[in-house]
């Protein structure tokens, strides 16, 4: 579970992140040298995937971490399953 601190943290970068998106939106309309697109299509990227790396840290820390301390033997197949499927989804080279 993400806390309200870390809920507020990941709102202000998604909110950072909608407007670096909105400037490439803008950048395209205004025929902006390419390579500057790239770059702040690069900036946005970089920016979801550290929101996609802390909600995973939140998960394996809280979520995964109490299923394997006090959970079934059920409940800690299913998190540890869980984690390999999104490592062989998310965790390959870009």
């Amino acid at each position: 579970m993400l806390s309200e601190d870390e809920k507020a943290k990941l709102a202000n970068r998604l909110r950072r992140i909608a407007g670096q998106v909105s400037a490439v939106q803008r950048m395209m309309n205004e025929d902006a040298y390419c390579v500057e697109v790239r770059t702040q299509i690069a900036a946005a990227s970089g920016a979801v995937g550290k929101v996609s790396e802390m909600i995973l840290e939140s998960h394996i820390r809280s979520c995964v971490a109490d299923a394997l301390r006090e959970g079934s033997e059920s409940d800690k197949d299913q998190k540890l399953e869980e984690l390999i499927s999104l490592f062989r989804t998310f965790g390959r080279p870009g």
